[in-house]
């Protein structure tokens, strides 16, 4: 996370005016701002800018806005709200049913908008899964989405940090290849694992962990990852 910015907001609209209006408050709040215009570019910035929540409008040019939500939901499981001109109380059942987490209908208040966001965020920090991860001298901070090394920042980039925090969330468990593609790529991801196993590499060789005598993250050829249990978990 950037020094100064609390969180990383994902807006998907093709309404300019929208997005230049949530760009001017976002920043008064200390949010950082991240646009697309179309179901296309949302996904593809799903997986550059790692959002702390995504605003989605279901009226795109190229995407059905339901299916959006799904492969949104599919793609990742931070908040989401949609926000959109389509007030009808069916509409409304439909995206929450297809994974939203909330809905607010257009025009909207900015006072209105922002309470819904802290709220979800809120809820988040409090129900997600756990705030650290720590095993040994690697520490995985969720809520500032950094990665520790003997306390010192390991400096990942945004795909090898959602490795790293998806591998830590399910610490213990075998992640197979083709589960970490969908989960960071998306679920219509190639089913080539040589991008995994690029990013892979620079991850060890960021946290200083031998593939040979791995310590934290462990490989079983042709199935997948498994990152070393915590310590809350083995004490």
């Amino acid at each position: 996370m950037e020094v100064g910015i609390k969180y990383k907001i994902l807006s998907i609209d093709e309404e300019k005016e929208v997005q230049y209006f949530l760009k001017r408050m976002f920043l008064k709040e200390g949010y950082k701002l991240f646009t697309a215009q179309s179901g296309r570019d949302g996904i593809a910035q799903l997986t550059n800018s790692c959002p702390d929540l995504v605003l989605l409008d279901v009226v795109l040019p190229d995407a059905d806005g339901i299916e959006m939500v799904r492969k949104v939901r599919d793609f990742t499981d931070c908040p989401l709200i949609v926000v959109s001109s389509r007030g009808k109380e069916k509409d409304k059942v439909t995206a929450l049913d297809a994974g939203a987490d909330d809905y607010v209908t257009k025009p909207f208040g900015p006072e209105e908008l922002m309470a819904r966001i802290r709220c979800a965020l809120r809820y988040r920090r409090k129900y997600g899964n756990k705030n650290v991860f720590q095993a040994k001298d690697l520490k995985v901070d969720f809520e500032r989405r950094m990665v520790l090394l003997h306390g010192d920042q390991v400096h990942l980039t945004p795909v090898e940090y959602r490795m790293v925090e998806y591998l830590a969330m399910n610490s213990g468990k075998m992640i197979t290849y083709q589960k970490m593609l969908e989960k960071i790529w998306g679920p219509y991801a190639a089913e080539d694992n040589k991008i995994l196993r690029v990013n892979m590499t620079n991850i060890r060789r960021k946290i200083g962990d031998n593939p040979a005598e791995p310590k934290y993250i462990f490989t079983e050829s042709g199935v997948g990852y498994r990152m070393v249990e915590s310590a809350e978990s083995t004490a």
